[in-house]
């Protein structure tokens, strides 16, 4: 999986690596390090788990080192995606000193940020996994660091929702309201994907039955997103489209109800929670 994303997103992985470095080390480089440490210097260094989890971000580093520092080899103890406990090895990793110090605080970063969601999405998922439902993720991520985010939620079993507004359509209550109605910018939708060179999902935001009976006369839409529904108007509306089109239940939806919008028999939830509040995973890297 981790090797499908480098390939699929392997020029946004390198732009978020590569900022996120120039970042940190700017055009001078770690002067800290620098002032301690000969170029021909060696260290050893171990990460270890100060919390347990689901580990994310283990490819991310590998990737990051083998574009910026190929000459410090990371040995995983772990893999993305395996849970681990506090106090664990994830890896050791070992090369030159000033290459493992300025970079540490980039992969520790990432490493942290990413864990934190991989394992909040893997116990939605693990909660509602009873049900054919798969939880969903957003466009509310990080500036700059999306693409890391949104693997992570891939690592820990949830299913991406799409990378940007590039990549999908997704009709909203401003695009039907600016437009004078949701059939009409329905209908202007379909003109412009009949011209496209190549198809793309067109997901529709509904807000009421009556929004949901205009998406059934379409029946070319990829997914009808139900949106701020109660549980009891969200199996109303699943019982009316009666499998024609996709279902996703989004709006207000956290690890206290996300079991009651599942069990409703919608095949999505979206929540925008398993990345913009997931809290990291602490982690540190020491001397070996």
């Amino acid at each position: 999986m981790s090797e499908h994303f480098i390939t699929t997103y392997h020029d946004e992985l390198i732009s978020c690596i590569d900022h996120a470095i120039k970042e940190d080390l700017g055009l001078q480089g770690d002067h800290s390090s620098k002032a301690i440490f000969p170029k021909n210097h060696i260290s050893k260094a171990q990460l270890v788990a100060k919390a347990s989890g689901v580990l994310a971000g283990s490819s991310f580093c590998e990737f990051l080192l083998q574009r910026h520092a190929p000459d410090v080899t990371l040995k995983p103890m772990q893999r993305d995606g395996d849970f681990f406990s506090e106090g664990e090895v994830l890896f050791y990793i070992e090369g030159p000193t000033l290459s493992i110090l300025g970079l540490e605080r980039v992969m520790l970063n990432a490493l942290q940020r990413m864990s934190g969601i991989a394992t909040v999405t893997n116990q939605v998922q693990h909660a509602i996994g009873h049900t054919h439902c798969k939880v969903l993720d957003t466009r509310k991520t990080t500036p700059n660091f999306r693409i890391a985010e949104k693997w992570a939620v891939a690592i820990g079993g949830g299913v991406n929702h799409r990378m940007g507004l590039y990549d999908a359509i997704m009709l909203k209550d401003n695009h039907a309201d600016f437009c004078g109605g949701l059939d009409q910018a329905l209908r202007k939708t379909k003109s412009y994907v009949n011209a496209l060179s190549a198809p793309i999902p067109v997901i529709v935001e509904t807000r009421n039955l009556q929004e949901v009976e205009t998406c059934l006369q379409h029946p070319w839409i990829s997914r009808i997103l139900l949106d701020n529904m109660t549980p009891k108007d969200l199996t109303n509306a699943i019982v009316r489209i009666n499998g024609a089109i996709a279902t996703e239940a989004s709006g207000n939806i956290t690890m206290d109800n996300v079991v009651a919008y599942a069990e409703t028999g919608v095949d999505y939830v979206s929540m925008g929670a398993i990345t913009h509040s997931a809290p990291i995973i602490d982690l540190s890297l020491r001397a070996d």
